[in-house]
């Protein structure tokens, strides 16, 4: 029986993810949709997790991003506060 290769994958919870990116659950879950972070994946039926590797390779194209191009500004005039 042959044995097939196994990656050797360091899962991070989400509170592990949430110390190394200050985002919000429902901007890393937008990305997420849009392709444009890593994907969790499920442990079980009530536990996700994220691939360490992903999570720090996407860090390191951010960081990379930076020096080729400027971020947008804010559209402050967009904004929409509560009441509104």
């Amino acid at each position: 029986m042959s044995q097939l290769p196994t990656a050797n994958v360091i899962a991070i919870n989400r509170k592990e993810l949430l110390s190394k990116i200050p985002l919000s659950d429902r901007t890393i879950f937008d990305m997420e949709k849009r392709g444009e972070f890593p994907q969790r994946f499920c442990l079980s039926n009530r536990v996700v997790a994220w691939d360490l590797a992903e999570v720090d390779a996407w860090i390191e194209a951010r960081k990379n991003a930076r020096e080729d191009t400027q971020m947008p500004a804010p559209q402050v005039g967009q904004r929409r506060y509560a009441g509104q």
